[in-house]
């Protein structure tokens, strides 16, 4: 097949559909008609020889063969913006794009109040924060970088530890005021339990307490069971259960009395939380400085937990 521009052109059209969701938007981002944009993936249809796209009047998907040939492309496009920033001595500009898959809790518990400090550093760069529930594809799914709690991936991903966090059993003063305070972690199986669902395996996190090699496991049965890290929180500040979070996060709700840590002897176990990148060489200087954005913002609170 030989290479002309139009090749390159319906690519770069049919990423941007796949990225917005739509014809229409992908033509708004572009600056194209929605008929243009729809032409444009016919001509790249017609040239492939394979249907790239199933549309119908509610939804549209790549299909199987779409999916392969976006996969491959969607590197090789970055590749080429990378050559183009290098090309034009632009390779440290911040701008652009960028596209992040967010842990659910970090995000709702870290990054609130925050973020608006990233985005009024970089006015040229347009930032897009996902919270989903597990990594996926980052790739496919059109993402620059991942943060997410646990362990890391096996293979096909580059990966950062920027942190390891305690995992704490909290409970708020009125709910220790009604129900009293357990003594060991075994008594929490008769307290009221609000449980974060893990996505991953479908069902509940089990709940553990770690002190030195001693490892206590706990039956229990969940008043409330949710996926969203701010329910379950703000559940907990209201009284309504005990509940395991994350230290990092929860210091300044300690701090100031509203959260109760009831076993800071019971606290060895840790979750990391990792920068996670496709398998790339580069690293674009949208990613860096987002990296490094969290990276400060992670080494502010842990300076703030050192005594004075």
């Amino acid at each position: 097949m030989p290479y002309d521009t139009r090749l390159l052109s319906g690519v770069t059209v049919l990423v941007a559909v796949v990225d917005a969701g739509s014809m229409t938007r992908a033509a708004d981002a572009l600056g194209l008609t929605a008929s243009g944009v729809g032409r444009a993936i016919a001509r790249l249809e017609a040239r492939l020889g394979v249907r790239l796209l199933e549309r119908t009047t509610r939804s549209m998907h790549l299909t199987d063969e779409g999916r392969r040939f976006y996969e491959r492309a969607l590197p090789l496009l970055d590749g080429l913006e990378e050559a183009a920033l290098d090309a034009s001595g632009t390779a440290t500009v911040v701008r652009g794009r960028l596209r992040v898959n967010v842990d659910p809790f970090f995000s709702q518990v870290a990054l609130p109040g925050r973020i608006a400090d990233f985005v009024a550093a970089h006015p040229e760069l347009s930032t897009e924060l996902i919270m989903r529930d597990r990594i996926g594809d980052l790739i496919a799914d059109g993402f620059d970088l991942a943060l997410r709690y646990g362990e890391s991936p096996s293979s096909g991903f580059t990966a950062r530890k920027l942190m390891e966090t305690r995992v704490i059993t909290v409970a708020a003063p009125s709910y220790i005021a009604r129900r009293g305070r357990p003594a060991h972690p075994r008594d929490v199986a008769d307290h009221d339990v609000l449980d974060f669902w893990d996505a991953l395996r479908g069902r509940p996190y089990e709940w553990e307490f770690h002190r030195d090699d001693e490892i206590v496991e706990i039956e229990k049965q969940p008043r409330l069971v949710t996926s969203d890290a701010r329910t379950m929180l703000e559940t907990c500040l209201a009284g309504g259960g005990i509940a395991q979070v994350l230290a990092f996060g929860t210091q300044a709700l300690r701090d100031k009395g509203d959260l109760i840590e009831l076993f800071p002897d019971w606290s060895d176990e840790t979750f990391p939380l990792y920068a996670i990148y496709p398998s790339r060489r580069h690293r674009p200087a949208k990613v860096q400085v987002f990296v490094d954005f969290i990276t400060a913002l992670i080494a502010e609170e842990l300076e703030q937990r050192r005594p004075g």
